[in-house]
């Protein structure tokens, strides 16, 4: 009987833990396959050792493929964050012609596959020549797919905003730009800052739509992982994904932290 209540009152908790268990397996499998001595094939464990830890650039084009993907998810992150940003005030505070279908249009970049996304832009780089392809291609097509994703997270940001504390400000004479630095552009970082972590996070990610429009002699680290599956993945991949889920990791750990000290803060 005293078994029977355990379960009943543990069974979430053994579901959680078996889910996180299931998350995390695929990360453990490549931390645990970084350090294999396996060569230029990484599928079998042949036993421990630190040398592509040590030596992360050996592999050949690993180093510059996470370097390119860095440079589109950068830059894309940039153009898109503005230019969302822009788009999102536009339609959170304004009315204006054409707004529905604007906001239809955000969306349809989001609910396209992106087969159909990568093979489109594949279509219309080599309708005008196909100079587009590789580096300029990647990145036009990662602002276009990031820009969404910007719009949605800042105008949610922006629709939950107070207009009295605008009100507040123009009543003790700001004019319109210092009521929007001082008052309006605070309130609405947050969500600016998480809808670049999100644009940077799925650019750097992407696979399918780079490797339709990234040419012959563009890789990103996604589509390095892809073509090395062929002869056999480098344990330097495996190192630098282990890096970037502890990179990530500690990023969330640091904002909560820090969240959990404002709250402590406000609560004083």
């Amino acid at each position: 009987m005293t078994m029977k209540r355990w379960l009943s009152h543990s069974v979430f908790r053994i579901y959680a833990v078996f889910a996180v268990a299931y998350l995390l397996l695929p990360v453990g499998y490549t931390l645990a396959f970084s350090f294999n001595n396996g060569g230029r094939s990484n599928l079998v464990w042949h036993g421990f050792t630190f040398d592509a830890w040590t030596h992360l650039c050996d592999a050949p084009g690993v180093c510059e493929s996470v370097q390119n993907s860095l440079l589109v998810g950068v830059l894309s992150t940039l153009i898109a964050t503005v230019l969302g940003t822009m788009i999102a005030f536009a339609l959170g505070r304004y009315l204006f012609v054409g707004r529905s279908f604007t906001n239809l249009l955000i969306f349809l970049p989001m609910a396209t596959p992106e087969v159909v996304l990568g093979s489109s832009l594949l279509a219309l780089f080599l309708n005008l020549g196909g100079g587009l392809l590789g580096f300029p291609g990647v990145l036009l097509a990662h602002v276009m797919f990031c820009i969404s994703f910007v719009v949605v997270t800042v105008k949610a940001r922006v629709a939950t905003l107070d207009p009295k504390l605008e009100e507040a400000a123009r009543d003790l004479y700001a004019n319109e730009l210092q009521t929007f630095w001082k008052v309006t552009f605070p309130l609405v970082l947050p969500g600016i800052a998480s809808a670049a972590l999100l644009a940077f996070a799925l650019s750097f990610d992407d696979f399918i739509i780079t490797y339709f429009n990234a040419g012959s002699n563009f890789q990103t680290f996604p589509v390095f992982v892809w073509t090395s599956n062929q002869r056999g993945i480098p344990p330097q991949a495996n190192v630098i994904a282990s890096l970037m889920f502890f990179v990530a990791l500690a990023a969330v750990i640091i904002a909560q932290v820090n969240s959990a000290r404002k709250a402590k803060a406000l609560a004083k």
